[in-house]
């Protein structure tokens, strides 16, 4: 039976399975102020208003607060998208690959077109505004902020937010406000127009997030994602610490006046008791909202520590799932967890992606959820239930070799759309790679466990394998769609990872190190350390077949798959592999009513044009760093233009930027 949570139900007793109807307590907050929409909140539209843009806006993260990153402009079309050429491009020096001082950049920025303006933050916390035309500068603004990894190995910015009055006053400042995070927990708002603080939002432009942070503070509410701008408000979550605590500042989401920056309400994830003992299952990415519906999405992520749960053995209802809010009150209207008792940090990591769709012949106020597990759930976004059946099934149980440790019996499958990867059993060792290494890679193989997907972690031989796990599935990018043709666009990456847990007095005699995202982690706290790495032969080749990354589309009216092909090319030492290869991604699609997909995302810093209809690349430019952030789609006197971020992260391999470029036709 799924697992669907509502406001309606409360919390049951510690001895009810994972899988059942899981009763909810109210995890919302209420500040002292009046609410005056209370009795509102059971008023949801049951006739929504079509997703379909009327206008060509990109002012999000995700180009809509819908998350379908689409663009209703053809100017650029199948016919003619081979044509394209750069209008101009911007460095920003902004930029560092983390030889000095500074640590290594991840730029993950993306543009956003509003008020005839382009806005962009970088990963060193500066705002520019840009012509949209040319990149001329119309202003920027450092926010000074200290330049140190707090809760990150690197520099990293997703870019900013923006919001306009409805009524703006005339002569008034800050009518149109731009607004960007930084590392140690700052919300910086400026007037858009001019770059000057608005000295009404909190304090003189600033807003500290960290005064919130109250419970298992042991690392700043680093504000590295934009604002999800929903109406007059902002809905703001916040990026921790990786793998490094058991128990840490737990999730929490905060709604802010978009005018004055104070706090509306307060949403928490976790209970009052697993909140001291464990932490996290925050929102670290962006989230969608329905206005119409009155409703806001949060992907939620897992709770810590990430690969060991001994310390949460009770339910955590609302951890890795899609939530479902009351924009006025912060309130549950409804839940879906899609990992249970998560020990793999299956974080749901990006926005779910809102459409309208018909399958059989019911028009369906839907939305697609991208996990990192390579699934796609569908649900009704009113109700938050299946649109296609999804299944709890058994899962492989653990090695008991494993203290204190937990195992949910099932886990939700959905069955359809059909899983982007084949988790049921080993992936194929790749020939080539195992020649190479003279058998390295099968002898890997056959000391790893792995019982398909969920397979849980062990402190036996070489771990368990991951596929996929942390860096495989789909990323942040998150779904796009053409409501047109009812058409789901998706990149998705074929990593296979290793994960070993380590008894607290073997890992503190172990020889440490580690990178962004990889190697040793500590779980301070826990009884357990990890090491996560990749599954590769000493030359740095995947163990595994290719391809290593595919762009998906799928028929939405039912959910079949409609064709896939490798996207990108690896690379490594130097050298391009074949494209027929793929290559993993970070990154989001964008589609337009021109039936292109725009995407960048792969390993060799391209960014590429692709036939919506069949899939054929139709045109591809070179980067100075692979484009690691969703392409934002615009018009500006009457010409469309495709902007890219060349900003890279380490992650994908060791190559970072500062550039961006803008293409369009032909004058």
């Amino acid at each position: 039976m799924p697992t669907l949570i509502t406001t309606k139900q409360r919390l049951g007793t510690a001895t009810a399975l994972a899988i059942c109807l899981a009763p909810m307590p109210l995890l919302a907050q209420e500040e002292p102020e009046e609410q005056e929409n209370a009795a509102q909140q059971e008023e949801v539209s049951a006739t929504p208003i079509p997703l379909v843009p009327s206008e060509p806006t990109w002012d999000s993260f995700h180009g809509q607060l819908n998350a379908q990153k689409y663009s209703p402009l053809d100017q650029i079309n199948a016919d003619n998208v081979g044509e394209l050429e750069k209008a101009w491009e911007v460095h920003t020096g902004d930029v560092s690959d983390g030889s000095g001082e500074l640590p290594a950049s991840v730029w993950s920025a993306t543009p956003v077109f509003a008020n005839d303006t382009l806005y962009i933050g970088t990963p060193f916390y500066r705002i520019l505004a840009l012509n949209p035309a040319t990149g001329e500068e119309k202003w920027s603004f450092d926010t000074e902020s200290s330049l140190e990894a707090l809760t990150q190995p690197v520099l990293k910015n997703r870019g900013v937010a923006y919001w306009q009055a409805d009524d703006p006053e005339d002569g008034e400042s800050c009518q149109k406000i731009v607004y960007m995070g930084t590392m140690d927990a700052q919300l910086f708002a400026l007037d858009a127009d001019s770059g000057e603080r608005c000295e009404n939002f909190a304090n003189n432009g600033v807003l500290d997030v960290n005064q919130w942070n109250d419970t298992n503070d042991v690392w700043p509410l680093s504000l590295l994602q934009p604002p999800t701008v929903v109406g007059d408000r902002l809905i703001l979550g916040w990026a921790g610490m990786d793998w490094a605590y058991e128990q840490a500042p737990p999730g929490t989401v905060f709604a802010i006046n978009a005018r004055t920056g104070e706090r509306e309400w307060t949403f928490q994830a976790l209970s009052d008791e697993v909140r001291e003992q464990s932490g996290t299952a925050n929102v670290w990415t962006h989230m969608s909202a329905d206005e119409e519906l009155g409703l806001v999405y949060l992907p939620v992520s897992s709770p810590s520590p990430n690969f060991w749960g001994g310390n949460r053995s009770d339910e955590v209802p609302l951890a890795t799932s899609t939530t479902a809010l009351d924009i006025e009150t912060g309130e549950v209207a409804w839940s879906r967890q899609w990992v249970h008792h998560d020990i793999w940090d299956y974080d749901i990591n990006a926005a779910p992606t809102l459409m309208d769709i018909t399958v059989d012949g019911e028009e369906i106020p839907a939305l697609i959820q991208a996990t990192k597990m390579g699934f796609l759930f569908v649900v009704n976004r009113e109700t938050g239930e299946d649109v296609w059946p999804i299944e709890e099934r058994p899962v492989p149980g653990g090695d008991g070799n494993v203290e204190g440790e937990v195992y949910a019996p099932t886990q939700p499958f959905p069955t359809k759309p059909a899983p982007l990867l084949d988790q049921s059993e080993k992936p194929e060792v790749w020939a080539l790679a195992d020649a190479v290494s003279f058998g390295e890679c099968s002898a890997l193989w056959d000391d790893l466990w792995y019982e398909g997907l969920y397979t849980p972690p062990t402190t036996e031989g070489a771990g368990t394998m991951g596929y996929p796990i942390t860096a495989g599935g789909v990323q942040w990018g998150g779904v796009a769609f053409d409501p047109e043709s009812q058409t789901a666009i998706v990149n998705t990456s074929h990593i296979v990872q290793t994960l070993k847990l380590y008894d607290r007095e073997a890992y503190d005699s172990a020889n440490r190190s580690s990178g962004n995202e990889s190697g040793f982690a500590s779980q301070e706290g826990a009884p357990y350390g990890i090491l996560l790495e990749i599954a590769q032969n000493w030359l740095g080749m995947p163990c595994w077949e290719p391809p290593f990354g595919e762009l998906v589309a799928l028929d939405m009216s039912t959910g079949d798959i409609k064709w896939r092909r490798p996207v990108g090319a690896s690379q490594q030492h130097g050298f391009f592999m074949p494209e027929s290869w793929g290559s993993p991604t970070i990154g989001g699609p964008a589609v337009t009513a021109g039936d292109i997909i725009f995407i960048g995302a792969s390993m060799d810093a391209k960014v590429r044009a692709y036939s919506l209809e069949t899939g054929e690349q139709l045109w591809s430019d070179q980067l100075e760093a692979p484009s690691v952030s969703n392409p934002a789609v615009y018009e500006y006197e009457g010409r469309q233009y495709v902007a890219f971020i060349g900003g890279g992260n380490t992650i994908l391999k060791d190559q970072v930027g500062d550039q961006i470029a803008v293409y369009a036709l032909p004058e």
